[in-house]
């Protein structure tokens, strides 16, 4: 709110600071999945999407299945992209509840040159597909909701060059 002066005229504040704006360096999708489910998820995603296991963190203070710590996150590489895969670990991150990601609106889409094969092994693992592998002028897709409640869709990796 600006101040009026004794002469009644106003008076405006200094303008304040300008920031530079945030630089950014990427972007990773974190997965997180209901507390002590995560050794799980990286199994899940390892079967269906040959997931390599990157670093992972444990919880310090909970212990697992046996004597090792709990897994806390572990990052993941999913062809090009980074997957962190994070177990719940207290009320401040909500899990991926049984709506899954498509009800906030995420959909994760996974390219690859093998829709067929790619949905065939996210389904042996435990995925489920919902509905066919189909075909459209972009190329072939299928949708798989996986064990967490995530929705992915696998599309072919020339589908974004024939759609643009």
């Amino acid at each position: 709110m600006a101040e009026v002066a004794t002469n009644g005229s106003e008076v405006l504040a200094a303008p304040a600071a300008v920031q530079a704006p945030a630089v950014f360096t990427g972007l990773k999708v974190q997965v997180t999945v209901p507390a002590g489910r995560a050794e799980e998820a990286v199994a899940f995603y390892k079967a269906a999407f040959a997931a390599e296991e990157v670093s992972r963190s444990t919880h310090p203070k909970r212990k697992g299945d046996g004597e090792e710590a709990a897994l806390l996150c572990a990052e993941l590489k999913v062809g090009a992209a980074t997957l962190l895969v994070c177990d719940q670990a207290g009320d401040d991150v909500p899990a991926v509840g049984k709506e899954g990601a498509a009800a906030s609106g995420l959909v994760l889409r996974l390219e690859t040159d093998d829709v067929n094969n790619a949905a065939a092994q996210a389904a042996t693992a435990g995925g489920t597909l919902q509905g066919e592998v189909t075909e459209d002028g972009c190329g072939l897709g299928a949708t798989l909701v996986d064990l967490f409640g995530v929705t992915w869709v696998l599309a072919s990796s020339t589908s974004a060059k024939k759609c643009a």
